[in-house]
Formats: C-alpha cells, sequence, structure tokens
C-alpha cells in the first residue's frame, strides 16, 4: 500500500500537487469526542494505557477529518515511567516526575530491556490502529528525543527555560550524559517496538531543542536524533523518521543531513520561505502553521495556509501546524485548513 500513501510518497521525496496533511495533537482536548472518551478512561495516563481507548481516540480525528496520518495517542513521559520513574498528572497544570539529580536517583532507574514491561499497552495500541485505519491513512509512532525528556526527569515537571538540566549538564556533566543515554537506548527499543507492531514512521519530538545553543545543540540533540535514526533504520530498513528540533532556527540547516531523518518539522518560528530555502533543499519538510491560527480562523487563516503550500510547493511536503493544536481551538478552523490545502 506504500505508494498510494502520500504521507509517505512525500517522505521519499515525492512533490505533490496536494501535500499530504496531519495535525500534532490531532487527537487531543479540541475535539468533543476526546473529552468524552478521556472521561470514560478516568484520567490521561490511564487513557495512555488503555489500548481499545487510546486507539479510539487516535481515530476520531481521522473519522472526522479524513488526514492522511495517524499519530499513536501516548505522551513521551511514558518512557521515563518504564525507566522507573513515578509519574503523575495534576489536573490543569501537567506531567510531574519524580526526578533525576544525583547519582543515585540515576542508578534506581530501571534497566533499558525492561521497558516492554510497562510500554506493550502502547504496543497493542499500534497493532489495534494497524488494522483499524484507512488503507490510504499512514500511521505514526513516535517519542520524545533524549534532551527533552531528560528536562522533565531532571526538573521533575516542564519549566520555562529548561533551567534544571542545564544547571546538571554543567555540574555534573558525567551525569547528565549517562540519563542521556539511558534514554536514548530506551528511546530506540520504544520506537523499534512500535514498528514492529505496525508503524509505518516515527517521529522524534524534541520540544526543547531550541534552548541549547552551539556546541550543547550538536551534542544532545543532533547526535541523539543520528544515533537513534541510525539504529531504527539498521533494524528497520526502509522506515522513514521525521525530526521535529522544535525552536531550532539556524540549527534546522543542514539536520536532515547531520542525522539521517528523512523530514524535518518546522517550528512556526521560522518562515515557510525560509524553511524552503535553507531546510527543503535537503528533502521533506513538515509544517508550519502557527496553531493560533486554529483558533482565530477566519480569512487570516486561509492566507498562511496557501502562503506555506505555495512556498513549500517545489519540493516534498508535508503539511502541519508548527506546534501541538490547542484546547482552545475551533473544530471547524481545522476543516477550513484542510480544505484550504485541498483547494476545496
Amino acid at each position: 500500500m506504500a505508494e498510494t500513501k502520500k504521507l509517505l510518497r512525500a517522505l521519499a521525496g515525492e512533490v505533490q500537487d496536494v501535500p499530504p496533511i496531519w495535525m500534532m495533537r490531532q487527537a487531543g482536548r479540541y475535539l468533543p469526542e476526546y473529552r468524552a472518551t478521556r472521561a470514560q478512561a478516568g484520567d490521561f495516563l490511564s487513557l495512555c494505557y488503555n489500548p481499545e481507548l487510546a486507539a479510539e481516540v487516535t481515530l476520531q480525528p481521522i473519522r472526522r477529518y479524513g488526514f492522511d496520518a495517524a499519530i499513536l495517542f501516548a505522551d513521551i513521559l511514558l518512557v521515563p515511567q518504564a525507566l522507573g520513574a513515578e509519574l503523575w498528572f495534576v489536573t490543569g497544570e501537567g506531567p510531574r516526575l519524580s526526578t533525576i539529580t544525583q547519582q543515585s536517583d540515576f542508578d534506581a532507574l530501571k534497566p533499558v530491556e525492561t521497558i516492554h514491561e510497562t510500554l506493550s499497552p502502547v504496543y497493542e495500541t499500534v497493532r489495534i490502529l494497524s488494522r483499524e485505519l484507512p488503507s490510504e491513512t499512514t500511521l505514526i509512532g513516535f517519542a520524545g528525543a533524549p534532551w527533552t525528556v531528560a528536562t522533565y526527569m531532571i526538573a521533575g515537571r516542564g519549566t520555562p527555560d529548561q533551567g534544571p538540566a542545564h544547571a546538571l549538564r554543567e555540574e555534573n556533566t558525567a551525569l547528565f550524559e549517562a540519563l542521556l543515554d539511558r534514554i536514548t537506548l530506551a528511546t530506540i527499543e520504544y520506537l523499534s517496538a512500535q514498528i514492529d507492531a505496525g508503524a509505518e514512521v516515527v517521529k522524534i519530538f524534541d520540544s526543547w531543542a531550541g534552548s541549547l545553543k552551539g556546541d550543547a545543540f550538536q551534542k544532545y540533540a543532533v547526535e541523539p536524533c543520528r544515533v537513534i535514526t541510525q539504529a531504527i533504520k539498521a533494524r528497520h530498513p526502509g522506515i522513514p523518521v521525521i525530526g521535529f528540533p522544535r525552536e531550532a532556527g539556524d540549527g534546522y540547516i543542514g539536520f536532515a543531513k547531520a542525522t539521517g531523518v528523512d523530514c524535518v518539522a518546522l517550528d512556526n518560528s521560522v518562515s515557510p520561505e525560509w524553511g524552503a530555502e535553507h531546510v527543503q533543499v535537503d528533502g521533506c519538510v513538515q509544517g508550519n502553521l502557527a496553531s493560533s491560527h486554529m483558533v482565530t480562523g477566519g480569512q487570516a487563516l486561509v492566507d498562511e495556509t496557501r502562503r506555506i503550500v505555495q512556498a513549500f510547493s517545489n519540493g516534498p511536503h508535508i503539511f502541519n501546524l508548527g506546534h501541538g493544536i490547542t484546547p482552545d481551538a475551533d473544530p471547524e478552523n481545522v476543516q477550513l485548513m484542510i480544505d484550504t490545502v485541498r483547494g476545496r
């Protein structure tokens, strides 16, 4: 079926008159059907670990909108939990983790080879989706990048500037790098198991890559992505990888060549024209409509969508947002975006 799937064709380098489209966090709180299913699950983590319900929320935006791809419903912090970190979610505030700030914390983590015991429900979700998705819809698996996952494991929560992770990186480099290595190996195993279960593409989300500067970006964003991508491609020849070093700025330039990813996802801090000139020259790009347009809608959404499609029209492109859709988005604006991309 690969040759009929628009997303896989873009990832293989094909330029298409109408780009394939999906949306980060497309299964989420902006949809009433998602909120109903989450209420049925009881809480966010219970939803992630319930294969039937996780598959259901993954399928909901496909039924409603007919996106060209579905992305597995899970969370990047399931990997730290599988490694032995305590994980819980505070309503209205987000995730909380037990912290890794000293050697004894790191020593208490579980070996990488044990993660599948915790993560097996996620693989079952992938198997369900592989059976139930429409034949033209590509199934995307994903994981957080080691740096981004480490920032949560070190701070115990999201932070505005990733300060605790930067501090540990400078004060105890050996411990920091050991943690990054552990996450890297776990991520390879996790993504590989998703592919074994039926994922056709995997994406590496480095949400906080932009706070790494200079050599640190190369060492802790580029290099782990390269190691993961190389390992995935060695185990699973032909499986495409999408990299998303969010807010990397000039770090987007050459990222595909340096890491081996098949596609670079761009946030909306760079213009589509800049992305076409500097990033798309190396292959497929994904992006990069500001998610705020999903809230405000109107002619500005239409105009900016058309601008992005036009800017990337000379190379392989996957239309997406520059970051995840927000809970206050209007589902009607999502339909307007899709209709605009597809020229209806």
